[in-house]
């Protein structure tokens, strides 16, 4: 679930936000994105010339204040700061804003530690939100069991990676909590049978900034995060970095190079393709860039990859797949849908779907491939824009899982 990323206006930084004083995208930025381009390629050479500073994900930030919270509840002291570990092995060391430690007849009974979100230089509505966990113990054999606090949202509405009635706190934010529960029972004799409770402080007023409500998330904001870490959004930055990819690829002889919105999407390609690190845009939502960019700056192949939702867009026209944008057009899908032979009772059901992978879901099990007409579909809006360019384009569409569900197979001018 990305809903918490919708954002508030993206405006010149200041400050932090700045590239040496100079807004991002300047002629100054571009040239030392030219300068240090034969440095790296790929998504971490992207990363390191987009000049901006990264933050972390509330996901993250709710493991860590976890660990704090049961580590004080087994020893009865807060590690301050507390250091976790992120899904690639990163280990960020987090500061603690608020703690608190509840006893019953002098034994420990339950503990509280919060941790504020910085988000870097980016956007997101979440940034400096206290984000707390408050963990008590639980009965034998129960292992993590989640609650959702005061300000994060429960899902109502099917099409979301987790059941109706659960805590909305994301697949990868709960195995990173599961984690840090192991390595503080491991450390120090506990069993790792707790309920964490997970809560931000005016999170169900953020949530209203985002697209939760509409989506049946109630109450509050998501717990979200693939990685951990937030990768700071600027428009004229990124799409620098976008170029800065394309041209360490020509530079290294790439012929064949990926576009992706997400680090799964980037795992699947690279799991397809056998791609090396300098073949991989990390295209976000800027599709346009990629697109556009290729068309001046061929290179022969071009993979599109990336999340069902994300790429219906692109097959529906928009070259920017940022939610604040373009939105899932359930209706184009369900149009897909029935050139795909859906009858229209199951049209009708992939209109007021809730979500597109609960769309995609409902065809797939009537035997509908809407996920290769979306990548299709994507895949001609792509070549639209090459128009002519000697770049043949492939399209491979992603459930939240990583799993592929559309494919379309190269085609070219």
């Amino acid at each position: 679930m990305g809903e918490n990323r919708r954002r508030r206006p993206v405006r010149p930084p200041t400050g932090r936000g700045a590239v040496r004083g100079r807004r991002p995208g300047s002629a100054e930025t571009r040239r030392r994105v030219a300068a240090a381009g034969a440095e790296a390629g790929g998504r971490a050479g992207q990363l390191k010339s987009s000049g901006l500073r990264h933050g972390w994900t509330t996901g993250a930030c709710a493991t860590a204040a976890t660990k704090a919270a049961y580590t004080a509840l087994l020893t009865g002291e807060f590690p301050d700061p507390v250091t976790i570990t992120l899904p690639k092995g990163q280990q960020p060391a987090f500061a603690l804003a608020a703690e608190q430690l509840t006893t019953e007849s002098g034994v420990p009974a339950g503990a509280m530690a919060g941790v504020v979100k910085d988000a870097g230089d980016d956007p997101d509505v979440t940034h400096g939100a206290l984000i707390r966990a408050t963990v008590r113990l639980g009965g034998p054999g129960t292992g993590v069991v989640f609650r959702a606090g005061p300000g994060v949202g429960t899902v109502t509405k099917a099409g979301l990676p987790l059941a109706v009635g659960e805590p909305a706190i994301n697949p990868v934010p709960r195995q990173m909590i599961r984690d840090a529960v192991a390595e503080v029972a491991a450390a120090h004799g506990g069993s790792g049978d707790v309920v964490v409770e997970i809560s931000v402080d005016h999170g169900e007023e953020i949530a209203r900034s985002t697209w939760n409500p509409r989506l049946g998330i109630l109450g509050g904001l998501s717990i979200l995060g693939t990685t951990g870490i937030v990768v700071p959004y600027s428009c004229s930055a990124w799409i620098d970095s976008i170029r800065r990819g394309v041209d360490v690829a020509r530079a290294a002889g790439r012929t064949h190079v990926a576009g992706c919105t997400g680090s799964t999407s980037e795992k699947v390609a690279v799991g397809v393709h056998g791609l090396p690190e300098d073949a991989l845009l990390d295209m976000g939502d800027f599709a346009g860039a990629v697109l556009k960019y290729l068309k001046r700056h061929p290179v022969p192949r071009l993979t599109i990859a990336g999340g069902f939702a994300k790429l219906s867009k692109l097959a529906h026209g928009h070259l920017d797949l940022h939610s604040a944008r373009s939105q899932v057009d359930k209706g184009y899908l369900a149009e897909l849908a029935r050139r795909g032979g859906a009858d229209e009772e199951l049209a009708a059901a992939v209109a007021v779907a809730n979500t597109g992978l609960e769309a995609v879901q409902l065809c797939r099990a009537a035997g509908v491939p809407l996920g290769d007409l979306v990548a299709e579909a994507a895949r001609a809006t792509a070549l639209g824009v090459l128009l002519g360019s000697p770049v043949a384009v492939d399209v491979i569409c992603i459930d939240r899982a990583g799993t592929v569900v559309g494919r379309a197979e190269p085609l070219g001018p």
